[in-house]
């Protein structure tokens, strides 16, 4: 980096191409743009009218195809994309590189330009921004030119464009090398004066692209049927602005649902605040919800935001909504109806935008029959309502969510577990889960823990697993029950590995195939069903 030179190319060579035209398309009408831009930096040095004034000479009198230029950060190491033509917002969002990595990379590493004549013969252009991958884009040529100033890079110009005439090519990339030169002043004073500001927005477009990658409705895990009709009215509901309540039994991901919801919605952008209903206080839900004026009540030393004006231009989601008293519930219905609230101890009404998404465990029909929840605020709450199935009801996802978390916990305690053994699996799909998702994390934790090998077996799961019709034994934790539950399990592991021939397994155990046969009557196991069709013939 100390030794980084600008780009090499020689003025009178320069203004002789332009001049004379040698390269079928004439470059003379460029000539008082340049002399415009320079005008410009000793005017106003506006960073951005300045970018808007050379992307447009890129794209209408360069006729390149796409264009940007970047950013380098150099306290988090980034360099991404600051503005462009011809991308999408989503290929712009992509453009983000560490020095040396891509092209761009490498040019702010080595403060030299970088030609690609050939872009889809180029083995270091990584298609992050797009890229002509297609025949008809295939003979583009790529090139990319730092931004350089006290031989420091400050990031760099980027075109793409097809050329019949390389003296053209080596013409254009004079003429954005000479540009870079010229708004490299310009580019260094707004990363001084925007330091802050331009890493802020950087590990803003970062933190946001990560979250709306983790909450969105394809990766709720589990594709059961039930949860494809979640998914489904996520996506209906989530480009809207209706209240949404989700119901399900405790455990089951309705918090997974509220960040899916917010994360797709047009509040995006905005906070989502999340309120634990059954956490507060009686006497607190009021000031925590609504917030309070300083001296409102003993102990208020200070003014404070409660959720809903933290949640402003927002989502504000209300977990376990049955939890509230009838005297918060009857505020919360006025917030809905009026848009506004008040802090405790004040009396100025305040203006929020907020989308509401609640959840509860409870039957809040039946709480409204029995006069323990707000009929008027039901009907406000229940708007479009989404019940997230319980995971006894989700059929396969049983095995898809173990076989997650299995790996997942494994990675966090070093392990080498790689699969669920199949009594394990018949077990997990023959349990019933009041805990739901919850509660199969917990098992699958355990079962990890307690893992010997690379295998979940079934005598890893809790003694609530350990069915009399899976495990071969009654209910229990004695040493006879544990050494039944292993001697089944490594029955089946033999008869699964041999496709169900006896005499294999039995030789795999150390039996003879007598001793087998009546231990696998004892445990009500027949080898028919181990027996594949290949193995069969």
């Amino acid at each position: 980096m100390d030794d980084i030179q600008p780009v090499d190319f020689s003025i009178d060579d320069f203004v002789d191409d332009f001049t004379h035209c040698f390269t079928g398309e004439c470059r003379v009408s460029v000539l008082p743009i340049l002399y415009r831009i320079n005008q410009f930096i000793s005017d106003s040095g506006d960073l951005e009218q300045l970018l808007s004034l050379v992307l447009e000479v890129m794209e209408q009198r360069l006729k390149m195809r796409r264009g940007f230029m970047t950013l380098y950060d150099r306290h988090s190491g980034t360099i991404f994309v600051h503005d462009s033509f011809g991308l999408t917002e989503e290929e712009k969002a992509q453009g983000v590189y560490a020095p040396g990595e891509g092209i761009t990379g490498k040019v702010v590493e080595r403060g030299k330009a970088i030609i690609e004549p050939h872009l889809r013969e180029s083995a270091d252009f990584l298609y992050r921004t797009g890229g002509p991958k297609d025949k008809a884009r295939g003979n583009g040529a790529f090139f990319c030119v730092p931004i350089v100033h006290a031989k420091k890079v400050l990031g760099t110009i980027s075109a793409e464009r097809a050329y019949r005439n390389p003296r053209l090519l080596k013409q254009d990339v004079d003429l954005l090398a000479m540009i870079a030169l010229m708004i490299a002043p310009a580019v260094e004073l707004y990363l001084v004066e925007n330091v802050d500001k331009v890493r802020l927005e950087n590990e803003n477009r970062t933190l946001k692209r990560a979250l709306k990658e983790r909450f969105k409705p394809a990766n709720i895990i589990g594709a059961s049927k039930p949860m494809q009709e979640v998914y489904e009215l996520i996506h209906k509901v989530a480009k809207s602005r209706a209240t949404v309540l989700i119901l399900g039994e405790s455990g089951v991901g309705k918090e997974l649902v509220a960040n899916a919801i917010h994360y797709n919605s047009p509040s995006a952008e905005g906070p989502l605040i999340t309120s634990n209903c059954a956490a507060l206080p009686e006497n607190l839900a009021e000031s925590e919800l609504f917030g309070h004026e300083r001296g409102a009540f003993t102990g208020a030393l200070s003014m404070h935001k409660g959720a809903f004006e933290q949640a402003d231009g927002g989502t504000i989601f209300l977990d376990e909504i049955g939890e509230l008293s009838l005297p918060v519930q009857a505020k919360l219905l006025r917030v809905l109806q009026e848009r506004t609230i008040e802090r405790v101890g004040g009396g100025k009404p305040i203006k929020i935008d907020v989308r509401i998404i609640a959840a509860t465990n409870r039957d809040l029909t039946g709480m409204v029959d029995a006069g323990t929840f707000r009929e008027d605020l039901f009907y406000r709450l229940n708007v479009f309502p989404i019940t997230v199935p319980p995971l006894r009801e989700r059929g396969s996802d049983v095995i898809t969510l173990a076989d997650h978390f299995a790996t997942a916990f494994a990675k966090e305690n070093g392990k080498t577990v790689q699969r669920i053994s199949t009594p394990a699996i018949n077990m997990l799909m023959s349990y019933h889960w009041p805990g739901n998702v919850r509660e199969l994390e917990n098992v699958i934790e355990r079962a990890v823990i307690l893992s010997d090998d690379d295998v979940i077996h079934g005598y890893d799961l809790p003694p609530s697993l350990q069915t009399p019709k899976e495990s071969g034994t009654a209910f229990g934790v004695s040493l006879e029950s544990k050494l039944a539950a292993v001697e089944y399990e490594m029955i089946v592991e033999a008869l699964k590995t041999s496709h169900g021939h006896v005499g294999d397994a039995a030789r795999e155990l150390g039996l003879t195939r007598r001793m087998l046969g009546a231990r696998m009557e004892r445990h009500g196991i027949t080898y028919k069903t181990f027996r594949t069709a290949e193995a069969s013939r």
